[in-house]
């Protein structure tokens, strides 16, 4: 009975061993590899940096000096007739120097850069548009502004025909536009060819619609009284 029980206890434990689950493999070594190549990468990835912040700053480069001041001087402006002494910064333009400091406002500021026609005045008869030009160019010339077109307190044939024929809107353009078609009467009279002349060596027969246009195409007119314009310039010229 004996030897019957301790086999049998025997083979129970035998069993018992074969049925038990398998021991997992230790995966601390590997654990530990992986985490000091890690810290290993991370060490290496923050040298440049922390070297980086190591080096010596460069001095930022000193501010760029600001160009001296060139004060105002007078500058005589005849205007309409009339000598106007002004304290002005050379780079002051011509438009700018009639309207804000001799007070003419008459002269309009459009696109500031040559392209409307709106502060077109006369300097010795020629049209120019002011804002492209400096007020120190102009000392001893003559100049008219739209203010200087009428005689004795009437206006001039040409500013008559404008109302008469209804050349404009707004008004914004018109003060440039009739410096513009004064001049142009006078260059026509003068006998100056334009682009659309048939024979440019030779005095243009007739101031027609197209000899207009062309000859006042520097001039824009946002409101498109265009037709109206032409009509009036040649009202003035053919009753001149």
């Amino acid at each position: 009975m004996t030897t019957h029980t301790e086999c049998q206890d025997s083979g129970d434990a035998a069993a018992s061993e074969s049925t038990a689950e398998p021991t997992a493999t230790p995966l601390q070594p590997a654990r530990r590899r992986f985490l000091q190549s890690a810290a290993a990468a991370a060490t290496i990835g923050a040298v440049p940096h922390l070297h980086a912040q190591t080096q010596p700053q460069t001095p930022a480069s000193p501010p760029p000096q600001s160009n001296p001041v060139v004060p105002p001087r007078p500058v005589t402006l005849t205007v309409n007739g009339r000598a106007y002494t002004l304290q002005l910064e050379p780079r002051v333009t011509l438009l700018d120097a009639l309207r804000e400091y001799a007070g003419l406002m008459g002269t309009k500021k459009g696109c500031d850069r040559g392209q409307c026609g709106a502060c077109t005045v006369l300097v010795d008869g020629r049209r120019i548009n002011s804002c492209l030009t400096l007020a120190v160019m102009h000392e001893g010339e003559t100049i008219t502004t739209v203010e200087g077109l009428a005689s004795n307190g009437a206006l001039s044939p040409l500013q008559s025909a404008f109302i008469e024929h209804d050349a404009f809107q707004c008004g914004y353009c018109t003060p440039g536009q009739l410096c513009s078609a004064t001049a142009l009467l006078n260059e026509f009279r003068n006998g100056a060819a334009s682009t659309v002349t048939a024979d440019v060596r030779a005095r243009p027969a007739a101031l027609t619609d197209d000899e207009i246009r062309e000859r006042m195409s520097g001039n824009i007119c946002r409101c498109g009284a265009y037709a109206n314009i032409v009509a009036a310039v040649r009202a003035a010229h053919d009753n001149a």
